[in-house]
């Protein structure tokens, strides 16, 4: 049926049965412009529809005859409340004329089944439309309550806003608390990004920079300086040590415990907290700059692998929304960066120690620096032939860092290292994206020295190695790894 016109070009209507959806659905064709014919088989009806100046014909649509009465008509609606006619319709217009466009109004799932069987090309089950049409209402609604509480809370500042951000924060991060400034700004209040960690991804980076992102080392302030304080995307960081109440907390991942703050939005249903922001951003009505669109965006497309993860219809509509007012020039600059001699020393040192069983992958970078090059370094090797799951460490003054990539379905990385390692450190993650933390004393009891380094890394490398396999359920022993580049 691709040869039919599309409906942007259609003119021309024949609605069979006018009851009250029949009725409501021919007054707005007609206001549209639309030329539609009516038919019932109700005489009164009829007459009552010709009064007010619509094209109305008495018929049965059970009725042959009405199939070839509408054969011209462009797009056929079946609106009858009687199912049974709805169906003789539709067979008797497919036996006519494969060409029309014909929608056809079910009663539950098993009669759409049976009308889409028939040929209908859209069956529209009215219990369906009132539940998902009263669901966006009360999203709407939720919405609207939930922006008067944050504005609420935020109000309530008298000085300055802490906005704090997750360890090592990543875009989805970045951009959500960026939004929030703008949001505290629009309401007349000053706020700080505070930030743990380093801002160590290329990407990340070149995204602060290009964008002109102020952000503040949280070491660097002191948090009883602000009145108002605000935990974004914080969940997957694990636990974060602010010393603070907690006045907001927004995330699109369930925290492992109980919140303890006055406003409150989790919704694991979406794939990015900034997809969350925008939402407020258009409840807001804010005049949305160039520089929180193109955050906002980034940050969408960063946290779904660019629509390739776990992508939800919200992240979509927010991103629909955000891509007129981005700077689609600084994007295409942020996600080409260049990369540092670190990362590169990195990715050299994991291809070499890397070992591999049947299609997972696990390396030792060794000593390094950056601890955000192990992520670029697990993506880069996830290219490799064969391998669906990569997973590099590294050992940074007294700490091994692990940062894990995946493409297998059957596989959740994030519990993976949390199997592997939370009962003696720290893990967080995704089925897709995953990091962990270890205390090196864990493995060794050993302090670091230049005389005993070798040796401490070759004991965590064979300790680390054999918990990531074991809890990937890779038995070793039963086939040869391949390592060292062979």
């Amino acid at each position: 049926m691709s040869s039919r016109a599309t409906i942007s070009s259609m003119s021309t209507y024949a609605i069979l049965g006018c009851g009250s959806v029949g009725h409501a659905v021919a007054e707005e064709l007609v206001e549209r412009g639309k030329d539609v014919l009516i038919v019932d088989k109700d005489e009164s009806r009829v007459e009552a529809l010709r009064d007010q100046d619509l094209n109305a014909q008495q018929a049965d649509i059970r009725d042959e005859a009405v199939a070839e009465l509408v054969a011209e008509r462009d797009v056929v609606l079946i609106m009858s409340s009687d199912i049974d006619a709805n169906e003789a319709a539709v067979r008797n217009i497919r036996s006519q004329n494969e060409e029309q466009f014909v929608v056809v109004r079910a009663s539950d799932p098993v009669t759409s089944d049976e009308l889409t069987e028939l040929g209908a090309d859209v069956v529209i089950n009215p219990s369906s439309v009132i539940a998902d049409a009263s669901l966006r209402a009360l999203e709407s609604g939720e919405l609207e309550y939930k922006a008067r509480q944050l504005s609420d809370v935020i109000d309530a500042t008298s000085d300055r806003m802490a906005i704090v951000t997750h360890d090592n924060p990543d875009p989805d991060s970045i951009s959500s608390a960026v939004a929030l400034r703008a949001i505290a700004e629009h309401l007349g209040v000053d706020a700080d990004i505070l930030y743990f960690g380093d801002i160590g991804h290329q990407e990340n980076r070149a995204f602060v920079n290009l964008l002109d992102i102020e952000l503040t080392p949280y070491e660097d302030v002191d948090i009883d300086d602000y009145d108002t304080v605000a935990l974004i995307d914080p969940a997957k960081a694990g636990e974060l040590q602010v010393d603070a109440q907690v006045d907001i907390f927004i995330d699109h991942y369930e925290s492992g415990g109980e919140v303890d703050a006055e406003f409150v939005d989790v919704r694991p249903n979406v794939s990015s907290t900034s997809t969350i922001l925008t939402k407020y951003i258009q409840e807001f009505d804010l005049s949305v700059s160039e520089e929180v669109a193109t955050a906002l965006l980034y940050g969408i497309r960063a946290e779904t692998l660019d629509f390739r993860r776990d992508t939800t219809p919200a992240d979509l509509t927010a991103a629909a929304y955000l891509y007129p007012f981005a700077n689609h020039d600084v994007l295409e600059q942020v996600e080409s960066p260049n990369m540092s001699p670190e990362t590169l020393d990195v990715l050299a040192e994991a291809i070499t120690n890397r070992e591999v069983q049947g299609s997972h992958l696990v390396s030792n970078a060794g000593f390094i620096r950056d601890r955000e090059a192990l992520g670029q370094a697990a993506q880069q090797l996830l290219n490799l032939e064969g391998i669906t799951t990569t997973v590099c460490f590294g050992i940074v003054e007294d700490t091994i860092f692990l940062s894990a990539r995946s493409k297998d379905i059957r596989m959740n990385i994030g519990k993976v290292l949390q199997d592997a390692f939370s009962e003696i450190g720290e893990a967080a993650g995704h089925s897709t994206q995953a990091s962990a933390e270890i205390p090196l004393g864990i493995f060794t009891g050993i302090e670091i020295s230049d005389e005993n380094r070798d040796t401490l890394l070759s004991l965590t490398e064979e300790a680390v190695r054999r918990k990531l396999f074991d809890a990937m359920g890779v038995d070793v022993e039963a086939e040869p790894a391949a390592s060292n580049g062979n």
